[in-house]
């Protein structure tokens, strides 16, 4: 009687996206779009924060609030990412709440830029704030678009139809 013997070695190795941060995540399509509308956002913050002679006070106050508002917001979503936190909070649908914030800032960002862009009343920092929104605006928008093909896309199974 011949016996066959199958051997099988498992080894375990630990990479370097382990650990406590995520740092593959900050070259991954995501991820760069985010540093992106950040750094994006932050210019144009900054520069209307900096700006002297605003033709238009509440324009611009609005133009602020909005892009703080999301700047912050990415700054939370990219930290999640980085840190690995979603997995210990899984009570909540993460690409479907980014989904949201992309929808929602897409819109309001686009609309701060085009008041900015309209009110600038010919100071360059305002001009350039607005051009930083619409770009801000455009990484936004590639955002939601691979978002909404991860959250409401259409999914595979396995079932025939």
């Amino acid at each position: 009687m011949s016996h066959t013997v199958i051997t099988t070695t498992t080894t375990t190795t630990r990479s370097s996206g382990d650990g406590f941060l995520n740092m593959g995540y900050t070259r991954t399509i995501p991820g760069l779009l985010k540093i992106g509308q950040m750094v994006a956002l932050l210019v144009a913050f900054l520069c209307v924060r900096c700006a002297r002679g605003w033709p238009s006070w509440a324009a611009f106050q609005y133009f602020e609030v909005v892009s703080l508002w999301f700047l912050i917001a990415l700054l939370i979503f990219f930290l999640m990412h980085l840190f690995r936190l979603q997995g210990r909070m899984p009570c909540i649908n993460w690409p479907l709440t980014e989904f949201f914030h992309y929808s929602v800032g897409t819109v309001l960002i686009l609309i701060a830029s085009i008041i900015a862009a309209v009110k600038s009343g010919g100071v360059s920092a305002l001009v350039v704030a607005s051009v930083f929104g619409f770009i801000a605006t455009f990484l936004m928008a590639v955002s939601l678009w691979t978002t909404y093909s991860v959250t409401c896309g259409v999914h595979q199974t396995g079932a025939a139809v």
